[in-house]
């Protein structure tokens, strides 16, 4: 009797352990969250029946996320669903995301809400976990979260830097015209210059070879 009352009390704590992350990782995950939100509507109740470790969860869907528990809740005369399976084989379907892994576990009760359970199971995984994790570590937020006056706020800041932009365009390209018409005096200056400078020498060779004549 001691040895089943304490096998009862680790399972509750793995238990809270187990609904603490699904809290988390509903929070983090829309898609998660789209998924569960059908079943918590209907307050969906699911027993789970694993083998190696032979247990029995039941998992409560409602607006406040999905409530572990060792027995079933007062209120209800039996499950919705029952999933009959190994523990690896939940591991592996929620760790693998495979529809075909998910698809193999024996689940029990009404087509509409196995379907709704599946698609649960197939969104579930420690990746999801860990990208919401580092999204909330980043300050990021998914296009889906954004509201429309952030996203009118990021319009207008994108407008506004496309238009400073254009503007030091705008002003390089003045720049870059005065430099070129510098640029061309300078030469025509240098030209005239060159000019002046060969029919001066011209004119001095001219003047010392009339010199030397006379």
């Amino acid at each position: 009797m001691k040895r089943s009352t304490l096998s009862h009390s680790f399972l509750n704590i793995i238990l809270v352990f187990i609904e603490s992350a699904l809290t988390l990782l509903l929070r983090l995950d829309p898609e998660l969250r789209k998924a569960a939100y059908p079943l918590a509507k209907q307050g969906t109740v699911v027993a789970l029946r694993l083998y190696l470790p032979h247990v029995e969860i039941f998992a409560t869907f409602s607006t406040k996320g999905v409530l572990l528990d060792a027995q079933l809740p007062i209120d209800r005369s039996e499950p919705d669903v029952i999933i009959n399976a190994y523990s690896i084989q939940i591991i592996n379907a929620i760790t693998t995301h495979d529809s075909e892994t998910t698809e193999k576990l024996q689940m029990r009760g009404e087509s509409v809400q196995v379907q709704l359970v599946k698609q649960f199971i197939m969104q579930l995984g420690l990746g999801s976990l860990i990208q919401g994790l580092i999204k909330k570590f980043k300050g990021g937020k998914s296009k889906q979260d954004l509201t429309e006056a952030e996203m009118a706020d990021k319009k207008n800041s994108y407008q506004l830097r496309i238009k400073e932009q254009q503007t030091q365009i705008n002003t390089l390209t003045m720049k870059n015209r005065e430099l070129e018409t510098t640029l061309k005096e300078s030469q025509s200056k240098q030209k005239t210059l060159i000019i002046v400078t060969v029919v001066s020498i011209i004119g001095m060779i001219g003047a010392i070879i009339a010199l030397l004549m006379n």
